[in-house]
């Protein structure tokens, strides 16, 4: 019995968590169960999910399977664009170079800053009064 090949991934962004399942096929997004196109709504950040595929010129050869959680739509594309990044490189180790240049295997360590004390927010400060 010949079984196709199917590579993971973990992509995290923000408080997203992405769980890509990358199946060799004709190249259709699904997250959550859904079309990426309508779970996702914006066209940049579909640009941005698809980005590992055109850097590695593998636009159309994978079908990618994703459970997302956490965090909003901008933290869920960014963990999936990881998770295939993170996937591809399990599917072929001569896509590394190209992945790695483009810096689509790091992950973004940027995380919303704490709110303090005595603050509205963040940095923000209640406004000054003279009198």
């Amino acid at each position: 019995m010949t079984e196709k090949a199917v590579y993971y991934g973990t992509g995290r962004r923000k408080t997203s968590v992405a769980r890509v399942r990358l199946i060799p096929g004709t190249g259709t997004i699904t997250v959550n169960g859904r079309e990426a196109a309508g779970y996702f709504g914006r066209a940049v950040l579909m640009t941005l999910v698809e980005q590992p595929f055109k850097t590695t010129e593998t636009v159309g050869r994978f079908d990618v399977v994703a459970k997302i959680h956490g965090g909003g739509l901008s933290g869920q594309a960014g963990a999936l664009r990881h998770g295939i990044s993170r996937a591809l490189l399990e599917a072929g180790d001569e896509y590394r170079g190209e992945l790695k240049k483009a810096g689509l295997l790091r992950r973004d360590p940027r995380m919303v800053e704490r709110k303090k004390y005595g603050l509205k927010k963040a940095r923000k400060r209640p406004q000054f009064s003279k009198r």
